[in-house]
């Protein structure tokens, strides 16, 4: 197939020049020659020839462009000639010559002659002969690759996306194949460039050789190597008629939902200012709660923690903003000065992962003054959690890496740490069509008064943003306002709230309301690549949507014009454009305050938001049906609008100022009349008297049945046309309409492979490089359609910055998919989908176009004037270009449109009933286009016109005749459903199904109380009269509308839910048998508003009726069974293929039954039903007594479809049989999938193994590893012994080992056995914990890593490995965590850090046990009974508590018969007991439960305080324990720390309830939440989960065994149970089990220190290992720390804090178990620090002296170590000193309680004065030294201060010269010591405090020294505190001055002259020698010269 153009001449041309052409089709270019010095006539005569892969469509363009060719600048263009190649393709031969046209559309004289030329073969995409290729022209050899890639789409079948539809529209398989693979050959020709990369790339060239070969074969090929590209497209047949139906019917936005938001404030640093009392404040939306306040730091500590509440629609909440702010001493009498402020949006918390930022730093700033840079930061904790959201709480990092706050800043991903201030403009300039805001009542009275006509609305514009709002001035009465100003907002950049919300609002003193909301998502305007652009947008037009337009007071749909919820009408359209700049800070001009101004702009002229256009929008309403009955029978017509145009009721707002509109300004003006004379001259002459025809005319509906109505729309269907003038932007909506496309496809081919990944069917890796290689051809397709057009007038820079993203973006895209292609193989198919699925979401997000152009059309449904219902539909949907791809998905195409009712009506179950089903064709472009309005209707009918004058050509019809109709019967095979609604208080349904189609409807039968109907019947519609011509049909039918509902006895039948499905149709002239009929049954999926309600399994076929009539369609089957009368079955060839099954039933017993109607359950019994086929089990007799069923195991067979997908639901259903034989519903449960409960016999060759060779595993002796990564690796044939070893670095260990024995490792002391308690083996094992959770995550990252670079080194062309590994920097240090605990293994002494001392470990779940171990569910099962409603929640995921009435424990085994032999004949086997050998009894028994508490974490605050008063509650059956008095005072994180002892029977008392309750002095005690424990499941569970097994076996220390059975005793008694043979003890500390040998220590040490034998640890090592045991292995409990959720019912499904806790159990028959182990928590220990102030130096000077004006200090040192109320000491003055030198030998002492785990110091105090009991708090070790001052009027003067942590803190200088501020600025750099390993440090440090430019500066120094000793060291040598005694200090040694001059004063002047002015006295002391002998000389002079003249 090819297009072969023939260029002949251009005449007509001006001037002289070289001529060049350029013809374009399908994105692929040609060149002509060039023809040099031709004046008015140039002759090309050149042929040009596209071969091409996929037909020819009608609306494809053919391009020519004729240049002035220019060696040396750009070609300059002449003119363009466009052409449809409509007649082509229906010709095939075509000569044409045509006037050019120039950049604006008209037409110039130059004209063009050309020959076309279309060859096809029969018409049916057929493969090519090699040859066809061979005349492209050479120099494209290089391009055309990439543009054959583009050559492929005809109407965007790109790679043959439904190559089935040939010409005569009837679809076979074999061609399909063929066109799609020789498509995909197309795509990969390759040039001789890229030959070389023919070797590596095996599979392709595979695929390619097969596809030849496929061609000549015929299309008979190998699958494996092949991508189906789409094969799937033949059997869904979408096709070009008609789109997809939206099966979601509820509006999700605007509905509320809850939220909860936890921000903890953990400290804060470096906060601008002196000796501050911070108070940290943290505002959500209108709330704002304050932490305490701190005294004289400017680091504080709170570790404070808040709690939010909401109950908001999802939109409101994410456009919150949460400000954190620090402000400077606060109190009851003034509210204090802010210190800085840090805001960002809830949406910016929901989007990070796990929706929330842990331990960041927040950075404040100023927003008075902008250009003070940072003003401190704030640690803190920020989560979001709506419902159903868990949130991890991340390990914590080690303290080292938050403190590097740079690298911790609380920004999101991607944002830098160095954000800039910026300006954001929101210019608004004018809006339109606005609606009337006042009654007409009031305009008269005010028409009476004023005496003229006002507009009803006086409008403005609110514009909010981070926090602020900014109002434009009120144009009073105008429809039209014009505003012209803009908003100017100062935030940081990049700003961390996403929308900008700007609302126009009606000014009004009574009711200020909005009239339209838009909100500018900023994400979507700006782009942070390092390509990408500032936010920017507009000037453009954004269409605004709310609640209908006539005007009432109280308005019940409101909230849509706030912006909640779908608009349901058009309000007005505002003007608007937003810019942003970045601030230069430092510049002096700068406005520094951050208050939102406004400013005028200068108007913007009419063509600045693009050219006029007028749109010409026609619809056709082709059936009318399922109208709700409810709305009567009155004459309904329907309505559709586009802006005001169209609407008649309450549209037209005219302006008062009554002055003409200039062209093209028919935006709100209505009357038919008013349209014309706006329309220019020429368009009038066209358009002959066309007027609007916006609705339908009215028309009585016609029952349908008993719920719905239809319209008696038959062969005559309304029409509907609107002419409308808009600015032509429509390139921004095409761009945006081929992206939607791209990722519609996209979305369709992931669900094809997830579905075949689901339904395990075969090669989901070919369809996913099928989906692949469509997305990479459609990607370059884009890149090729979207770079025209780029002149437009009305082009914004946001459009041209979007078009070189979008285009960067797609093209990236294209080429990892393609790469991502090459490595789609078996085994990765998941984590390639899983990278695609990205791609999805980034399509879908480039796609949303944020500038708005044409405003959506609304359809509403008018009965009786009122507004009924509504449909909305997006005006891109339905657009027309001449291009597919850019063509609305619904243009021109019959769309299925459900009409639903507005606003909040439309929430919950009136949401759900369809009011209205529409099939309706729109078509909406431009006038100019309308010769293609009526392209896609379905054929066959004629125009009706309401001819006015004569001759008119272009009046659209008002209505279409059809006159060509076919008869069809449908059969809808109804076969069954399942895991339906509840919808009677029953927990059950009566279902039966109502299929709709076209104008008919039937329902099924009813089955009752079931929530798995099947109903196999056949529902038969006979003479279905269906319009438009058959073989469009037979491709396109009308969709089936299928309802499922509840039969009520009394009242209507209650909605269910809802699914739609299109026939499989069958004309006449066609064979009925395979391959596509009868049709399969297949699973529709049943919606309930958004929400899943089950499935329904059905088929249903459309067969036509010829004129032989019924006679000659397949036959039915008659009613078989005779009982259900005139019901017929569905038949035999649809109908699955059933073989026979047994199921057996565990029936164990019944838990937790509630009482069923008041009374309480007494004698249950549980009915099994399967298929029509059930067993019940035996009676309980007294479930109060025991619970449990005396027969276990009962059996029943039944005939099953061979496809398990296909198996029907299990029914469990338990009754209470009381007295007469009555029976009672107690609840129900439906297994819906019984895949899980197919037995397959263990497989023998697995087992195989067991009899070869013994395998050692060899344990290494090191006790804390956690993971036992263990490969047993065996020989079959050697009887030898395989070493395994647990750790990879095993010669690291020979290397210790080896080293240990010459002694040369110094091993760090091992820590005393006495100082070790349970808390140390807990932390222990949590930092354990945290390290793997840490290198976890850092191998994740690093495998992410491998694959990005991956990735992008193949789509570069380079390998991986040649690619160097740039870890950014927050990986490095991931890599680092890494490395540390690589260091730890490697203790080479050369690792700065200790090794960690051995301490035996437990294993700490951060979950839940169950959630571990599979529930504990390894062999019983527990399945809750529901009964009641289902709850109508958006989220069915949520499981709803109060329906759960009991939980039935048993389980099911299914096979199919007859069973092999094998089985049955193993020793011991109990045929009563079936599959379900060697289970326990279930008599009841007597446990021992022993609970241990350790403490809780995040509690919800239950107090107004913020905090919370927590204890422990545990119910177990009967017993109740409540730890009142031991509440802990004010505590959101208690440590318990406590066990409690409950004896219990199982099964009676089996669920243990652990809560948390909040103590109140008055009032009950509330709850925090509660988590529930089932300790039967754990009881019995194969995991062991009794008792935990411990690492180490020891008889006495911290460590000691704590189960009554030793280890050898537990193994005995599992090698019994599980038949195995052993354990044997062998000699030389080795054990075996079955063919497993383990090797272990065979010594232990008693508490004196014996040594003697054992066998435990040998034991103990086997169970730690049983995994590995053959067929009966599985992982053992260790011992082991859980966190549970606290979960509270009033609050379902949102975590209310954590709690970490354990269970043992010990059964009472057996020895009882030791005493409980203490975990009580840990007493601080009593410390004492003395602190000893030696002296000072270099402390600057404050004070002026009077008399001397000399600088001098009055110095002192204060100090403290818990907080300036406590503890505080000052040392005495020195007075005067003028050095700065202080000297003052004064001893502080401060005795504080220290936590040596948790670093932290413990204190107790009373809140307020107020307060009840002591709080404990616990604040790290820091002790702060400050030196002031001392002023005797005045308030003393603050100097500098240092902060040492006690743990960790920079060693003092030797000597005052050495010291400086580096060892404050570079602490993290200098070796830092511990006074707790230290005792005793001597040394000077700096003093510093922040000058005017928040710069560090050193203020002095001072000589310190530490000590610190235990409580019973200071006890033995007390000191004094000052100088006293004992061990008084000497007196310091300071000069006299420093006393009071006046004391002494001749003294301190002596001191202070010569002191100070020593040199100056010297000098001038000479100076007067000197003057003195200049003076003598002067002096005497004239005397000597007389004498010497004298002579004398």
């Amino acid at each position: 197939m090819a297009l072969v153009v023939h260029l002949k001449t251009v005449t007509e041309l001006r001037g002289k020049g070289d001529r060049i052409a350029k013809v374009t089709f399908r994105g692929l270019s040609f060149f002509s020659r060039v023809l040099e010095n031709c004046e008015d006539e140039a002759r090309f005569e050149q042929a040009f020839r596209w071969p091409i892969g996929s037909q020819v469509d009608g609306d494809e363009m053919l391009e020519i462009q004729v240049f002035n060719y220019s060696k040396v600048f750009t070609n300059r263009l002449i003119g363009t000639f466009r052409m449809v190649l409509q007649k082509v393709v229906e010709e095939g031969h075509l000569e044409v010559s045509d006037t050019l046209i120039d950049d604006n559309n008209t037409a110039i004289r130059t004209t063009i002659s050309i020959e076309i030329k279309y060859q096809t073969m029969d018409g049916s995409v057929k493969v090519w002969s090699d040859g066809e290729f061979l005349d492209i022209p050479d120099d494209l050899d290089g391009t055309f690759q990439f543009e054959t890639d583009s050559l492929l789409s005809g109407r965007s079948q790109s790679s043959g996306t439904s190559p089935g539809r040939s010409i005569h529209g009837i679809p076979t398989f074999r061609k399909a194949g063929k066109g799609v693979f020789s498509a995909m050959k197309l795509g990969k020709t390759r040039t001789s460039k890229d030959d070389h990369k023919k070797g590596d790339d095996a599979a392709i060239l595979d695929a390619e050789d097969l596809d030849r070969k496929a061609m000549r074969l015929g299309g008979i090929f190998d699958p494996d190597t092949i991508s189906l590209a789409s094969v799937t497209a033949v059997t869904t047949n979408v096709s070009n008629k008609r789109s997809k139906p939206d099966i979601k019917m509820e509006p999700s936005s605007g509905r509320p939902v809850d939220y909860q938001i936890s921000v903890t404030v953990i400290e804060a640093r470096q906060l601008v200012g002196l000796n501050m009392d911070p108070v940290v404040c943290v505002e959500i939306g209108e709330e704002k709660k304050y932490t305490s306040m701190k005294e004289s730091t400017n680091c504080p500590y709170y570790n404070e923690y808040f709690v939010f509440d909401f109950h908001v629609p999802p939109d409101v909440m994410f456009d919150k903003i949460i400000k954190i702010s620090v402000i400077h001493s606060k109190n009851l009498l003034r509210s204090g000065t802010l210190v800085g402020t840090f805001k960002l949006d809830v949406g910016t918390v929901y989007t990070q992962p796990e929706h929330q930022f842990h331990h960041k730093w927040a950075m404040l700033s100023d927003p008075d003054d902008i250009t003070t840079g940072c003003k401190g930061y704030v640690k803190c904790d920020i989560a979001v959690v709506g419902k159903g959201d868990n949130i991890k709480t991340p390990h914590k990092a080690s303290e080292a890496d938050e403190d590097d706050i740079e690298g911790n800043l609380l920004l999101p991903e991607g944002v830098p740490s160095e954000r800039q201030w910026a300006r954001f403009y929101v210019k608004i300039y004018r809006a339109e069509g606005l609606p009337k805001m006042n009654t007409s009542i009031m305009a008269n009275v005010k028409k009476a008064f004023i005496g003229e006509n006002r507009d009803l609305v006086d409008p403005y514009v609110l514009v909010q943003f981070a926090g602020q709002k900014g109002k434009t001035s009120v144009q009073k009465s105008s429809y039209e306002p014009i505003w012209n100003e803009q908003v100017i907002f100062t935030e940081m950049f990049p700003p961390l709230c996403r929308r900008l919300k700007v609302q126009i609002r009606d000014s009004d003193k009574v009711n200020d309301v909005a009239i339209g909301t838009h909100f500018i998502d900023l994400r979507k305007v700006s782009n942070d690549g390092d390509k990408g652009f500032l936010p920017t947008m507009g000037p453009a037009w954004v269409n605004m949507y709310g609640s209908t337009r006539n005007y009432t007071l109280m308005d019940e749909h409101q909230d849509l014009n706030e912006g909640l919820g779908e608009g349901v009408s058009f309000r007005a359209r505002l003007l608007v454009s937003v810019a942003v700049e970045i601030l230069d800070t430092t510049s002096a001009e700068i406005m520094s305050s951050t208050e939102v101004h406004m400013e005028p702009v200068s108007n913007i002229s009419e063509s600045a938001t693009g050219k006029m256009e007028e749109f010409f929008l026609f619809g056709s309403f082709l059936e009318a049906t399922m109208i709700d009955r409810k709305i009567g029978d009155k004459p309904i017509s329907f309505e559709v609008t586009i802006g005001n145009y169209g609407n008649q009721i309450d549209g037209v707002s005219k302006p008062a100022s009554a002055k003409k509109k200039k062209e093209g300004g028919g935006e709100s003006e209505e009357e038919e009349s008013e349209l014309i004379h706006n329309s220019s001259d020429e368009e009038a002459e066209d358009d002959g008297d066309l007027t609007s025809v916006p609705s339908t005319p009215p028309m009585k509906p016609v029952i349908t049945d008993r719920n719905y109505f239809h319209l008696p729309y038959f062969e005559k269907k309304p029409c509907i046309y609107i002419k409308s003038w808009w600015q032509d932007q429509r390139r921004r909506l095409y761009n945006s309409n081929i992206m939607d496309k791209i990722a519609d496809k996209l979305e369709e081919g992931l669900n094809d492979v997830q579905e075949i990944i689901k339904t395990e069917k075969a090669y989901p890796e070919r369809r996913l490089r099928g989906v692949l290689e469509e997305l990479s051809t459609s990607c370059s397709r884009f890149v090729t359609l979207a770079n025209k057009d780029q002149n437009l007038s009305g082009r914004t820079k946001l459009d041209r910055e979007r078009l070189k993203s979008c285009m960067r973006e797609m093209e990236s895209m294209g080429q990892q998919a393609k790469t991502i292609r090459t490595q789609v193989k078996r085994n990765t198919v998941r984590d390639k989908l899983k990278l695609v699925l990205n791609f999805l979401q980034r399509l879908r997000f480039l796609a949303d176009e944020p500038q708005h152009s044409i405003p959506d059309v609304f359809i509403w449904m008018i009965s009786n004037n009122k507004r009924i219902a509504y449909a909305r539909i997006p005006s891109k949907d339905i657009l027309y270009s001449i291009v597919d791809e850019e063509m609305g998905k619904d243009c021109g195409k019959v769309k299925a449109v459900f009409l639903r009712l507005p606003g909040k009506k439309g929430f919950g179950p009136a949401g759900w009933t369809v009011q209205a089903k529409l099939e309706m064709y729109l078509w909406l472009g431009l006038n100019k286009q309308r010769k293609d309005f009526l392209i896609g209707l379905p054929s066959g009918f004629e125009e009706n016109k309401a001819v006015k004058g004569i001759g008119i050509q272009a009046v659209p019809p008002i209505s279409l005749v059809y006159n060509m109709k076919q008869v069809f019967q449908l059969r809808a095979h109804m076969y069954q459903a399942r895991s339906l609604f509840a919808a009677d208080t029953s927990g059950l349904s009566d279902p039966f199904a109502r299929v709709f189609f076209s104008t008919h409807s039937q329902v099924t039968e009813v089955l009752s109380e079931t929530l798995c109907p099947t109903w196999d019947q056949l529902l038969v519609f006979d003479n279905v009269e269906l319009y438009g011509e058959a073989g469009e049909l037979r491709d396109d039918p009308p969709i089936i509308v299928i309802e499922l509902y509840d039969q009520d006895t009394v009242g209507k039948a209650e909605f269910i839910g809802r699914t739609f499905a299109k026939p499989l149709t069958k004309m006449v002239d066609e064979h009925y048998g395979p391959p596509r009929f009868p049709p399969q049954l297949e699973y529709y999926q049943i919606y309930r508003g958004n929400c899943a309600a089950g499935d329904l399994l059905a088929a249903f076929e459309l067969l036509q009726i010829g004129p032989a009539g019924r006679s000659a369609l397949p036959p039915i089957d008659g009613p078989t069974d005779s009982d259900r009368g005139p019901i017929l079955p569905v038949p035999l060839g649809i109908r699955p293929v059933l073989s026979r099954y047994r199921i057996e039933v565990l029936f164990w017993g019944l838990r937790d039954l509630k009482r069923v109607n008041l009374a309480q359950v007494d004698r249950p019994r549980v009915d099994i039903e399967c298929a029509g086929k059930g067993v019940q089990s035996a009676l309980i007799q007294n479930y109060k007594k025991n619970p449990n069923f005396s027969t276990l195991v009962k059996w029943f067979e039944v005939d099953l479809p061979e496809n398990e997908l296909l198996h029907p639901p299990l029914n469990i259903r338990v009754v209470d049989c009381r007295a007469f034989g009555r029976y009672t519903l107690v609840g129900s449960h439906a297994v819906t999938t019984l895949r899980k409960f197919i037995y397959s016999s263990p497989d023998k060759t697995a087992n195989n193994w067991a009899h070869t060779g013994d395998i050692v595993v060899n344990m290494t002796p090191e006790p804390n590893i956690k993971k036992m990564d263990t490969v047993v690796k065996i020989e079959a044939t050697t009887d030898a012994v395989v070493k395994v070893d647990l750790n990879e670095d095993e010669k690291e260990k020979e290397k210790k080992k080896k080293k240990k024995k010459k002694g040369e490792e110094v091993e760090e002391e091992e820590p005393d056995e006495s100082m070790l308690d349970w808390w140390s083996k807990y932390f222990a094992s949590i930092e354990t914990m945290m390290e793997n959770l840490r290198a976890q995550e850092a191998a994740q990252a690093e495998a992410e890593e491998r694959e990005d670079l991956e990735i992008a080194a193949e789509s570069a062309e380079i390998k991986a490995d040649d690619f160097p590994m740039k870890g950014t920097k927050p990986k490095e240090k991931s890599k680092d965590k890494k490395s540390t605990k690589d260091k730890k293994k490697t203790n080479d002494g050369t690792e700065k850090r200790p090794p960690k001392p051995k301490v035996d470990e437990l294993m700490v779940y951060n979950k839940e046990l169950e959630s571990e171990f599979g529930s504990f569910e390894d062999w019983l099962h527990t399945f809750n009974l529901y009964r009641g409603k289902a709850g109508d929640d958006d989220d069915h995921n949520v499981v709803d508590e109060d329906r759960i009435v009991g939980r039935f424990k048993g389980s099911l085994c299914m096979y199919k018969l007859p069973l092999s032999e094998e089985i049955t004949r193993e020793a011991g086997f109990d045929p009563n007991m079936g599959m379900f050998q060697s289970i326990p009894h279930n008599d009841p028994i007597n446990v021992l439960v022993r609970i241990y508490i350790i403490r809780a974490t995040d509690l919800h605050p239950a107090d107004i305080n913020g905090k919370a008063d927590p204890y422990i509650v545990i119910k177990l059956g009967k017993s109740d324990i409540r730890d009142k008095e031991n509440y802990i005072s004010k505590q959101l994180n208690p440590v318990f720390g406590k066990s409690f002892d409950i004896e219990a029977t199982f099964p009676m008392e089996s669920m243990l309830t652990v809560a948390v309750y909040d103590w109140d002095l008055v009032g009950t005690d509330d709850l925090i939440g509660e988590t529930k424990i089932d300790l039967e499941n754990r009881y019995y569970s194969k995991h062991r989960a009794t008792c935990g097994i411990a690492s180490n076996y020891s008889v006495h220390g911290y460590n000691v065994w704590r189960d009554p059975q030793k280890p050898a005793q537990i193994l005995a008694k599992l090698c019994k149970e599980g038949k195995l043979d052993g354990p044997h003890y062998g000699p030389g500390g080795r054990v075996k089990v079955a063919n497993r040998i383990f090797l272990g220590p065979t010594e232990i040490e008693d508490e004196s220190g014996l040594k003697k034998q054992t066998e435990e640890h040998l034991a103990l090592t086997v169970l730690r290992h049983w995994e590995e045991i053959p067929r009966v292995g599985c992982k053992l409990i260790p011992e082991h720390v859980e966190t549970r959720p606290l979960l509270n019912p009033d609050k379902p499904g949102i975590e209310q804090g954590r709690i970490e806790m354990w269970v043992d159990m010990f059964p009472m028959d057996v020895p009882a178990p030791g005493p409980a182990i203490d975990i009580s928590p840990r007493k601080p220990k009593r410390y004492e620090l003395r602190v000893i102030i030696w002296n000072t130096d270099e402390v600057i000077l404050e004070d002026d002296d009077y008399f001397t004006g000399e600088k001098s200090s009055d110095i002192f040192v204060r100090g403290w170590l818990k907080g300036q109320q406590e503890d505080k000491q000052d040392t005495d003055v020195h007075y005067h000193s003028l050095t700065g030198e202080g000297n003052f030998n004064w001893r502080f002492v401060f005795p504080f309680d220290y936590l040596m785990a948790e670093e932290k110091i413990v204190i107790s105090k009373k809140e307020s004065m107020f307060s009840w009991d002591e709080t404990e708090y616990k604040i790290p070790a820091r002790l702060t030294l400050q030196v002031w001052d001392a002023d005797h009027f005045s308030a003393d003067d603050f100097l500098g201060a240092i902060e040492l942590d006690l743990n960790k803190f920079p060693r003092g200088a030797k000597t005052a010269k050495q010291c400086s501020l580096d060892m404050v600025l570079k602490e993290h750099e200098l070796p830092t010591i511990s006074i707790f390993k230290q005792k005793r440090v001597k040394g000077w440090w700096p003093f510093v405090a922040q000058n005017e430019n928040d710069e560090f500066e050193l203020t002095g120094k001072v000589e310190a020294e530490l000590h610190l000793l235990t409580a019973e060291e200071a006890e033995k040598s007390p000191v004094g505190l000052g100088r006293n005694d004992p061990e008084p200090l000497e007196k310091p040694n300071r000069p006299d001055t420093s006393l009071m001059w006046f004391m002494n004063p001749l003294k301190s002047i002596r001191y202070f002259i010569w002191h100070n002015y020593r040199w100056l006295i010297l000098k001038a002391l000479a100076l007067l020698l000197l003057l003195l002998l200049v003076g003598l000389f002067l002096y005497s002079i004239p005397g000597y010269l007389v004498k010497k003249l004298l002579g004398a």
